[in-house]
Parts: C-alpha cells; structure tokens; sequence
C-alpha cells in the first residue's frame, strides 16, 4: 500500500503525542514519588546518608532520563539508546550502593571490581547530568578534578601530589561520604528538594501574586513603585526559590511588564528584574538553601548565619531601591496607584506557611524539619480557602516543577562532590591556598580581589549552591589564613558566586530577563550588573568592618550600618548619574569614590566618604563649573 506524506505526518505526530503523553504520565509518577521518599524521610523517619543521597540521585537521574530539568539530546535512536542506558546504569548502581550499604562498610579499603564498576558509571553518569543541567562549565572544572587526581606525579611546584589509581579515585568518589555522596549532594537530598517542593506549591496557590501584592502595597505609590515592587517581591521569591534564573521566569512574568508599562526602558526593566531576583539568594532566612550548606560546611549554627546576613543584605537592596528611585526621577517616572487592600487580604492566608518556617528555624528545629512543616502548611493553607485551592491538574504541575528545579540542583551539587572528593584525597584546597597567598604576597586585599575573580569566573553558569560548594574547598582557606573569620570568608565567595548571574559574558539570570523584556542581551547583562554593584562591595565592606556581620559591640553595628547605607546610596548615585539632579562623569566619580572610602570601618576613611558624598550630592547651579552635567542617553 502507498503511503501519502500525509499520511507518514498524521501517523508520527500521533505517535509524538502518544509517547509525549506516556513520558507525561512517567514523570508525574517519579515525581510524585520523589515527594512521598523526601516528605517521608524529614517528617517520619530519616534515612541514614547512604540511603538518602543516593536514591535522592537515582530519582533526579531517573527525571532527568525523561528528560525534566535538563537539555535535550539530539534525535536519534543512538542518542536515546545512550542516554537510556546510561540512566539505568546510574539508577542501578546507587540502589547497588543502597542494598549493599552494610557489606559495603563491612569491606571498607577492600572494595570488590563490581564495586569500583558501579562507581565508575556514577561518576560518568553525574558529568552527563552536569552537563545537560548546567552546560559544560562545571563538568570541566570536575572532569580537570579527576585528571588532577591521577597525574599528581607529573605536575609542577606546588600543583603536584603523589597521584591516586583510578580505583583509590573512585573509592574516594563512591564508597565515601566524602565524593559524590557527601554534603553538596547532602543538602540537595535533605533541604533543597523541600524548598523548592514547598515554592512550588506555594507559587501554584497564588504566593507568588501575594508577594508582588504586598510589595506594592510597601513600595508601589512611590516614584519608579512598580520596579521597586518588583525589587522586593524578587527578593522574597528568590530566598525561596534558590535559582536567580528560575525566579526571573516566575516572577518576571508579571513584573518585567509592569516596570514597561510605567515607563521603563525594556533593557532597565529586565536589569533590574535579573538583579534582585539575584539578590534574592543572599536574603535570609533561607537563601536558596544557601544559608543551610553554609552552616553545614562550616559549622556554624543556622541562626547565626541568617542572622550575620541581613545587614549584607539589606545593603544589596537598599542599593537596588535607590538606584531605581534616581533612574525614575532621571526620566521622570512617577508612582503607581498601589494593589487594593482586597487581593491582600484573599491570600493572606498563603503568609502561614513562611511563617512556620521561620519559627522553627529560629526555634532552632532542622531545615529539613522546618521545610517539611512548611510544605504540609502550603497544602493545608492553600486547600482552606475555595479560590486558593488547587486542582489536581495544578497539583501535577507543582510536583513537576519542582522535579525540573530539583534535578538541576541534584546533577550540580553532585558533580560538586567530585571536585570536593578530589580536594580532600589531594589537599588542592591547601595548595589553592598556598598559591593564593603567595601570590598576593600576604596582602588581604589583593587575595581579596583575586578570590573574587576567581568565584566569578567558577561560579559563571553554575547553581549558587555548586559553585559556592567549589569556592568553599578551594578559595576559602586562603582567606582565613589570612586573618579572615571564617563566617565572612565563606559569605565573601558565596556573594561572588551568586552575583556572577549578572556578570558578562554569562550572565544567565540578565539572559533570561531579557527574553522577557525585548531587550538586547548584552545590555541588559551591563545594566544588571551596575544595578548589582552593591553586590561587588558588600562584600568587602563586612571583611573589613565585621560589624556587618553582627560581629561587635551595638554601638559599632549601629555606626557601621549606618555609613556603610550612605555608602551604597552614593554608589547608586554614581551608576545611575543622577542623585537631585543628573550627574556629570566628574560628579559620578566623587560618589563612587566615596563609596569606596565608606568601605573603611575608620573614622577618617568615613568622614572623607560622607564629606564627598555631601559635596557631590548638592544641587548643581547652572554656571558652567567643573561640576556642570552632561545629559546622558535614557
């Protein structure tokens, strides 16, 4: 029988939609499962780690098999076949490790060649899911981990190491909590996975609308008020969410239009939209998840790492804010009419669930505990009011997208365990650390500035929590050798980490933005990244005035802050070039110079700062002085 092309088109795109629907169905049912195994091991009984982490990784491995969370491959039956194979593999071999946990610890230093099998196809299977979750640049920095760890004998200076046998390699990487199983995959599996299950569910319910409706009943009838609304909703969404990239395509859905509608440049509105949903990551209480695998690599009590970054934090904001507050009176953007108290108060109801996260953190209860709390109350506070309830179809879509989040994160962090597995059977991070210092000489600012560049250029296209898992091992010896607290050491690299979404060229979070926006790449990429420049000198600040941190007696804190808000005030005024009037380049200079000289916890540094920001911050007269402005190009 002849076959019409026609024919051959209806045929195969009723196929695609069978196969569409059975892989729909596949992944609602791992998906679903991978709640049950998550909610069940925080709020019934926790399973050991060797349990936990690896079936957290088979069942991301097995989303991603579907094809959730991570890059297509090319169409064809050899691609899928690997692909397949390959997943299988994985998923076989971490319920090998599962089933055979005992044994396995019963043999420990001997391990058997099924053994070393089963983690040499971990191991590749993690670079394959690195690679479609995040693109090449993590599964570079791992695969130059495992080269470094065999050709340690023929390395030069202080890069060189004994060498390790492709099986003492993944003995450290698989039979270990010290590789792939060990803390990036340990928070992943325990803290991740509950956060972005609960912001899921929470945007799915309308959290997401609340929190943009509570901003702009804060912020909304000031000047430039729906791009300040945008800034603080941001904020919150990203706390939770974890993903700069993923809070601009939920939240800047609504706001980046919004920003247009008032006024706004499109290449200024997606900006600002990529540099708070990046902010977003560095506000407490939960940070991404950030602020638990901070605690847990460092030791440092949960409380006191929150707590230590609000001041930093607040800073980053206070800089966005004022910095859209000049650009909108720089072109004349006035406020918006504000939300009407009534679609406040029909989601109110969806504040409970933040909130019993918040108590039972600061009540000192696990995040593990507190986001399996806070994933019941979403539930029950979304399903107690008719218009908040979800339906089954919303339900599936919650569970789905936070399988997508969660795979991201899961494929990262443990690629992450590699190059952290790596570090501790060589001792890199000491020899990192050695290098560092050598060549900064002993001088903390120049290690300072070489650490942040390295944690820009690592953590480019990286998830916050993968690249700041990289810098920890690597970068922040360097600095408490130098003298640095161990807090702010490691709340230096994660700021650098985070706020590489707005750096070019890999300006993800800025990427994502203008998709939304309309708006040329690039530019937006600039923009975000002068609209987060707070974000660059933060940083600095509470390494030299740990008061920041909350490290010091009140009075110090109160001054501190104090002159270090003027500080970022004076930044935005130099990034914008307008404070009461529009700025000229000479101008522009004295407030970032000012800004700069703010950053000294010195009397005299600050006095000269705030003296410049005064003189550079008067009204300009029209006479043609050395101060006179130039109009610059909206």
């Amino acid at each position: 029988m002849t076959t019409t092309p026609s024919d051959t088109e209806e045929k195969g795109t009723d196929g695609r939609k069978s196969d569409g629907g059975k892989r729909a169905r596949a992944v609602l049912i791992v998906a679903a499962a991978a709640a049950v195994f998550h909610l069940y091991g925080a709020g019934i009984a926790p399973f050991t780690a060797l349990v936990q982490r690896p079936v957290h990784l088979a069942l991301m491995g097995t989303l991603a098999l579907l094809g959730v969370g991570v890059r297509a491959l090319p169409r064809s039956r050899a691609g899928w076949g690997f692909n397949v194979a390959l997943g299988t593999l994985l998923v076989a071999s971490a319920l090998y490790l599962v089933s055979q946990n005992e044994a396995l610890v019963a043999r420990s230093g001997s391990p058997t060649s099924v053994d070393l099998a089963a983690g040499a196809v971990v191991v590749a299977a993690v670079l394959l899911l690195a690679w479609r979750a995040t693109g090449w640049g993590l599964v570079a920095v791992a695969s130059a981990a495992l080269v470094y760890a065999l050709a340690g004998p023929w390395l030069p200076g202080v890069l060189a190491h004994r060498g390790y046998t492709p099986g003492r390699v993944i003995e450290q990487l698989f039979l270990s909590t010290e590789g792939i199983w060990g803390v990036p995959l340990g928070v992943s599996a325990d803290f991740v996975y509950l956060f972005v299950l609960f912001g899921a569910f929470l945007d799915i319910a309308g959290g997401g609308k609340l929190l943009i409706a509570l901003a702009d009943r804060v912020a909304g009838r000031t000047r430039g008020g729906p791009a300040k609304t945008a800034a603080v909703a941001s904020a919150f969404m990203g706390s939770l969410s974890g993903s700069a990239v993923a809070n601009v395509v939920t939240t800047g859905t609504f706001t980046i239009p919004l920003m247009r509608r008032s006024g706004f440049r499109p290449f200024f509105a997606g900006a600002i939209e990529a540099a708070a949903s990046t902010g977003g990551q560095l506000m407490p209480p939960v940070m991404g998840a950030g602020a638990f695998i901070l605690a847990t690599w460092t030791n440092i009590p949960y409380g006191r790492v929150a707590l230590a970054a609000v001041i930093p934090a607040v800073l980053y904001y206070a800089a966005l804010l004022w910095a859209i507050h000049f650009r909108a009176a720089k072109v004349g953007i006035e406020g918006g009419a504000g939300t009407p108290g009534e679609s406040v108060l029909s989601r109110i109801h969806l504040l409970l669930p933040v909130l019993v996260i918040v108590l039972m953190l600061a009540l000192g209860r696990s995040p593990m505990r507190a986001a399996f709390w806070g994933v019941v109350t979403s539930v029950l506070a979304a399903c107690a009011v008719r218009h908040t309830r979800p339906g089954l179809a919303q339900v599936a879509k919650s569970l789905r997208s936070a399988a997508a989040g969660a795979v991201q994160v899961a494929a990262a962090c443990a690629a992450a365990g590699i190059v952290v597995g790596v570090a501790s059977l060589t001792g890199i991070g000491l020899r990192m650390s050695e290098l560092i210092v050598v060549v900064s000489q002993g001088n903390l600012l120049v290690a300072l500035i070489l650490t942040a560049l390295g944690s820009i250029v690592l953590g480019m296209g990286l998830p916050t929590t993968a690249a700041y898992v990289v810098l920890a091992a690597l970068g922040a010896p360097a600095l408490v050798e130098l003298g640095v607290p161990l807090l702010a050491a490691h709340l230096f690299i994660f700021y650098f980490g985070c706020i590489s979404n707005v750096t070019p060229p890999v300006s993800l979070a800025a990427y994502a933005a203008s998709g939304i926006a309309g708006s040329p790449p690039l530019r937006t990429a600039w923009t975000a990244m002068g609209l987060a420049s707070a974000g660059f000198l933060v940083p600095f600040m509470f390494v030299y005035a740990p008061a920041l941190i909350l490290d010091g007696t009140a009075g110090a804190i109160a001054a501190t802050t104090l002159t270090a808000l003027i500080g970022v005030v004076a930044l935005a005024g130099a990034v914008i070039g307008h404070v009461r009037t529009p700025l000229g380049l000479v101008r522009r200079a004295l407030l970032l110079g000012a800004a700069v000289a703010l950053i000294s916890p010195s009397f005299l540094w600050d006095g000269i700062g705030l003296a410049v920001f005064l003189m550079a911050g008067l009204p300009e007269t029209r006479n043609g002085n050395i101060l006179a402005s130039s109009q610059e190009n909206n």
